[in-house]
């Protein structure tokens, strides 16, 4: 599966738009990686805890979206975007969305 931020594909032809395809999680904070963030956060530094929370969410939202655009029978995803919202106190949704799309060689 191909998946570009880009509408089109170096080398690549879109034959075929299948629509909208997307993933998604909702991901809330745990009380041990709060503490260890709070004291981070007084030291200064970057926050792994939360790094690495969002990284995992990143990743299972992609392979959400690659799931969906295979069952549209789509060989590529166009303009892949992700977006967050707080869904509530300490949980967020991480979703990942693009087109769908059917591309061949170019030629």
């Amino acid at each position: 599966m191909i998946l570009v931020t880009t509408d089109e594909i170096a080398g690549k032809r879109v034959v075929r738009t299948l629509g909208l395809v997307r993933g998604n999680t909702i991901r809330a904070r745990h009380l041990g990686k709060d503490i260890m963030a709070i004291l981070r956060n007084l030291a200064g530094g970057e926050i792994h805890e939360y790094t690495k929370m969002l990284a995992e969410a990143r990743e299972q939202s992609i392979d959400r979206l690659v799931e969906d655009a295979e069952a549209l029978g789509a060989n590529a995803v166009i303009g892949v975007r992700f977006q967050t919202s707080m869904i509530q106190t300490g949980a967020a949704e991480m979703l990942c969305y693009g087109t769908g799309v059917i591309v061949e060689a170019d030629g």
